[in-house]
């Protein structure tokens, strides 16, 4: 499994939250998606006789792309790579964008799934995030998503200043009317030099309650839970047969292309990410150059690499892959760092696999960290 994923750096407005590489003008769009497809053509080589069965359109706000601009996309890669026939197909989407004609356009190409950014389905929160849709049109959107599209996903976000328990419970079960089969779902985090860092700075936004955004993150999983929905990664919910492949393949380690400003690619053994800056990127692929950077992984990375990824999935750390892959002494290592939380009952082992427990999946990333390999070799 392998997969491509395009960053469309374009938004209409800026989220307070938001801290992705974006731009609000339009006005470089045409030389980008030219640069995009010359990427693509350029790095082609990185994925010879590797299958894509996953490509996936993110940002920014691809939804913003007129039909024919994604689908010449979609044509430049399967031209490129082995675009596989049952390739998912996602597009990033927002509320705004999707009035019927949209979202018929959208159905008529080769996309099959929208993972539409509703982020609250209340008026407050929407205002407080400074989206750009509102809650009339998070209810809209999926009422005609619904009629075009079976595979759907949404984005909410919980743990918003003055969210109350009351209010993330009124935002799922506007979700679970809609029976959508995945659900991501994230923590309003406070990122450095953004609008919602400076107001909680000067006052005029309270600070994050993290017990209240813990309270919101358990209830998040027994409300989707008791609804039918697995529970694959600490952000991630889906039915059976509706998990994210994107997604998957990330959280499971595999190789993927990242095409677009800022986009990051992983090959298994390495790292590289495109330059941050819209003009930069053009530029460079205008002479032919690839505006990236790479970093090689010590095999100290990929391990704490491994860890992490593994123990935020249903999947888990498998110490037989990590003896094999690794050596004995990072098995060691590993069963040595995990003990004292075995015995809290934050971790736990089936057989040769090492995974969180319900209560430890909130600290899941502080978790990680501890089992980290700090000093020995590179």
């Amino acid at each position: 499994m392998s997969g491509i994923y395009i960053h469309i750096p374009f938004c209409k407005q800026a989220c307070h939250y938001c801290d992705f590489h974006f731009s609000t003008s339009l006005k470089k769009k045409d030389p980008l998606l030219v640069a995009l497809q010359k990427e693509l053509v350029l790095r082609a080589e990185e994925f010879k006789d590797r299958e894509v069965t996953s490509l996936y359109f993110g940002g920014g706000t691809p939804s913003l792309l007129e039909g024919f601009e994604l689908e010449r996309l979609i044509d430049c890669v399967e031209e490129n790579y082995l675009l596989a026939k049952d390739a998912e197909i996602t597009l990033e989407a927002n509320p705004d964008d999707l009035d019927r004609d949209k979202i018929s356009t959208l159905a008529s190409t080769r996309i099959d799934r929208l993972s539409i950014g509703i982020q609250s389905f209340l008026e407050e929160e929407l205002r407080l995030m400074n989206r750009a849709h509102s809650a009339e049109q998070s209810h809209l959107s999926l009422e005609l998503a619904t009629e075009f599209f079976e595979n759907l996903s949404i984005d909410l976000i919980y743990g918003i200043p003055d969210q109350t328990i009351q209010k993330w419970q009124q935002n799922l079960n506007w979700a679970l009317k809609y029976n959508l089969p995945h659900i991501s779902s994230y923590a309003l985090t406070v990122e450095p030099r953004t609008a919602l860092k400076s107001f909680i700075d000067k006052g005029l936004i309270p600070e994050i309650d993290e017990e209240l955004v813990e309270e919101h993150f358990y209830l998040l999983i027994d409300t989707l839970e008791k609804n039918g929905y697995l529970h694959y990664e600490i952000s991630n919910f889906g039915k059976p047969g509706y998990f994210a492949r994107n997604n998957t393949a990330y959280w499971q380690g595999k190789s993927y292309i990242g095409i677009g400003p800022s986009a990051h690619s992983y090959d298994g053994y390495g790292r590289s990410w495109n330059v941050r800056n819209n003009s930069k990127y053009i530029a460079g692929l205008d002479k032919g150059i690839l505006p990236l950077e790479r970093e090689k992984l010590s095999k100290r990375d990929r391990y704490n690499e491994y860890v992490m990824t593994g123990l935020r999935t249903q999947w888990g750390v498998s110490l037989e892959k990590l003896k094999n892959d690794f050596g004995t002494a990072y098995h060691d290592y590993l069963l040595q760092q995990s003990a004292q939380y075995i015995k809290d009952a934050k971790l736990f082992l089936e057989g040769d696999i090492l995974r969180v427990t319900k209560s430890g999946k909130f600290l899941v990333d502080g978790i990680a960290s501890h089992l980290f390999m700090l000093n020995l070799e590179k």
